[in-house]
Order: C-alpha cells, then structure tokens, then sequence
C-alpha cells in the first residue's frame, strides 16, 4: 500500500547516539516536520526517560523506534540513502547541500523507502558507513564555527524535506524500478569474491578497490534490471573460470 504522503518513506537513522536526550529532542523534530520513521543503531540509553521527556508530545515516535544493530538492518530495502557529514572524505560520493538533498530524496521517496543518516554526536558518521550510502549531504553552516547539535541537524533536514514537499511535482514515468539497498550490497558481495577468485583483487592487499566500485555504482543508481544484468554476467564469467 502506497503512503499517503512521500515523508513516510523517509527514514530518519542515529548511529550510535550518546544522548538520550538527544533521541527524544529528534522525534520532536520529527514530528513537527510530518517524518514518523526513526531507525536507532546501537545506542548508548534507550529507553530512557531523557529521551520521554524530550519528545514532549512526540512520545509516540518514540514508541515506533525500530533498534537496529547495524547499518544494513536500517537501510533494509531502501534505495537511496543519504549520509549527514561535514567532513572532508577521500573518494567522495556524490555531494548535495541540505536543500539540495532533500528534494533528492523526496524524489525516490514519492514511490521507494529511503534514509537520511546521522553519525554520533562526537564522531560523526564511519567511512564503512558513509560508504553504506548513495550520496552525502551536508548543511552549509557558518565555516568558522560549523558544529551542528545531532537534533538541531535532524530539525534543518526535516524542515527542508517539508518544504521539497511543499513543492513536488508527479514524479516522471521512471524506465524502470531502483535496486534496492539489499539487492545491491548482494551485487557488491558477489562481484568481490569474482574479483578474487580471478585474481583481480588481493583480499591481503585490497587498498580501496571495493570502495570506488561503491563510488562508481552510487552515481549510477542502479536499477533492478541492470543488477539482474550485471550478477547475470558474473555469474557466466563464474562459470568459465
């Protein structure tokens, strides 16, 4: 059954939050902007009564949190996935600023589940999962003091994704249906262990082989048809080896 309205395929996920209060400060963020999904990844406290009293009347957000204990449980059957970084990284994927971004996502979000995510407070978010993800979006704050609170950045994201749904248009007939999370990172799994079998790749040495392939496909958002394709060729390549 389709959403009533596209903010519903958009999950909100908190890495590794360190503050409960910060949890309940997020749904209330949340909750203002019309967003109702919220994936946790191991958190430090929660439940926590931080967490309730920061919610104030977002208490029911909180009552639908889904826990996970890694990253592929929350991105499970999305596809597309936003990373929250400021940070400068070594071979980048595809970069948006928050408005930017946001109408992004709402795009995919008219028909598909997609994630916005955010690191821990402290530490932001790993390279292994900002790899995890299609694109990076970053708020463009003040570059002489850029520190952002965790709730505070959840609070501009959902008030750009509110107003990119103010201002949608019907989506353009798409050619075919986007891969989802799982189905790629089967891709990626499957075209490593063909790299290595043929030598291609040394599983000593690997340098960051695996993650510009990663880089290469994130801006290709792969459809269905196309991984069907593609592990159809591994497979037959497989087979001659």
């Amino acid at each position: 059954m389709n959403p009533s309205s596209p903010l519903e395929n958009v999950r909100i996920v908190l890495s590794h939050t360190s503050h409960p209060g910060n949890i309940g400060a997020t749904a209330r963020a949340m909750k203002t902007m019309g967003l109702t999904s919220l994936y946790l990844i191991n958190p430090k406290q929660f439940p926590d009564k931080e967490a309730e009293i920061r919610a104030v009347n977002a208490r029911d957000i909180l009552n639908r949190i889904t826990i996970c204990t890694h990253l592929d449980q929350a991105l499970d059957n999305t596809v597309l996935a936003a990373a929250m970084t400021a940070r400068p990284r070594g071979l980048s994927h595809a970069m948006f600023n928050s408005r930017q971004g946001a109408q992004e996502l709402l795009n995919y979000a008219q028909k598909h589940p997609v994630a916005l995510v955010f690191g821990a407070e402290t530490s932001g978010l790993t390279t292994a999962e900002v790899n995890k993800c299609q694109i990076i979006v970053h708020i463009p704050t003040n570059p002489d003091y850029s520190s952002l609170n965790l709730a505070s950045a959840v609070q501009v994201m959902a008030y750009e994704l509110r107003m990119a749904l103010l201002g949608i248009e019907p989506p353009p007939q798409a050619p075919g249906t986007p891969a989802s999370f799982n189905e790629i990172e089967l891709f990626y799994h499957h075209l490593e262990q063909a790299m290595i079998t043929s030598d291609f790749l040394d599983p000593e040495k690997p340098r960051r082989l695996m993650q510009r392939i990663r880089r290469l496909y994130a801006r290709a958002r792969l459809e269905k048809e196309e991984v069907s394709i593609l592990r159809g060729i591994l497979s037959a390549l497989e087979k001659k080896i």
